[in-house]
């Protein structure tokens, strides 16, 4: 097949380049650079670094993918940014490689959708199937589970955890891990209720969000013991439930930060 390059835009001699590549007016391609089959950068997209670019992805004007790192600890290290097949990324959108302190890698999956202005910092490990809606921000660190949902302005601390089918409101600040499923939303976020919608779009019956829910209000809406024991009861009243042992798998990872709770009312 026939790549269709654009006269204006410029690719280093040593960048790698896919069968039927668009490339369009006044791209800059880095010579660490490699674009699989069926990429399209549509105009005025910069690709640098030692980043990878899977099939079918689409890459729209003025996105920066694969600069430096936003990290006064960076220096020049071979790190990588790796992006995964069929992938949308719109306008103004930054994504930045690996540091040292992060395994020297940043990682998207494949499926997603990066609207205008969104930003993936260094060492983000990012499912399939992501959506970020517009000028959503991760800090460096943070992984985001397969189908995750993050909103508008919104903005997640550097480390935090998002766990798969979990949708963060527009405008939250998200500052503690959030669990599978979870729904959140708040200036400070606060867990309020499972991804109904979410669930029901990936294929998730209705038995199987009856059983989510019940094992939900068992961990975050009672006050009984402490949240030790309560997934100690939960494991054992849903045993061999895959989405409950999902949920639970993930609430007891030792991390940097808590799980998100809901919004306790004032007494």
């Amino acid at each position: 097949m026939t790549n269709q390059i654009h006269p204006t835009a410029i690719i280093h001699e040593n960048a790698q380049i896919g069968d039927n590549v668009a490339i369009g007016p006044y791209c800059i391609v880095g010579a660490d650079v490699r674009l699989d089959d069926d990429v399209r950068l549509h105009a005025h997209v910069v690709v640098d670094g030692r980043t990878t670019i899977g099939a079918g992805t689409q890459i729209y004007p003025f996105a920066s993918i694969g600069t430096a790192p936003q990290d006064l600890k960076y220096h020049g290290e071979p790190s990588r940014l790796i992006i995964g097949k069929n992938n949308t990324i719109r306008e103004h959108v930054t994504m930045n490689p690996g540091t040292e302190s992060g395994g020297m890698e940043t990682v998207i999956g494949d499926g997603g959708l990066f609207m205008m202005a969104c930003h993936v910092a260094h060492d983000c490990r990012i499912g399939d199937g992501v959506i970020m809606a517009n000028n959503a921000t991760l800090g460096g660190h943070v992984s985001v589970g397969d189908h995750a949902v993050i909103g508008g302005l919104a903005a997640v601390h550097q480390w935090v955890r998002i766990g798969a089918y979990a949708v963060i409101g527009g405008m939250s600040g998200v500052e503690n891990d959030v669990i599978p499923y979870g729904r959140v939303k708040g200036e400070r976020a606060h867990l309020a209720g499972l991804n109904l919608i979410g669930l029901e779009r990936g294929g998730y019956t209705k038995d199987q969000i009856k059983t989510l829910q019940r094992a939900f209000k068992a961990l975050f809406d009672s006050e009984d013991g402490t949240m030790e024991s309560r997934l100690a009861s939960v494991a054992q009243d849903f045993s061999g439930d895959p989405a409950v042992t999902a949920l639970l798998q993930f609430a007891r990872e030792k991390t940097r930060f808590p799980l998100c709770q809901p919004a306790r009312k004032a007494a």
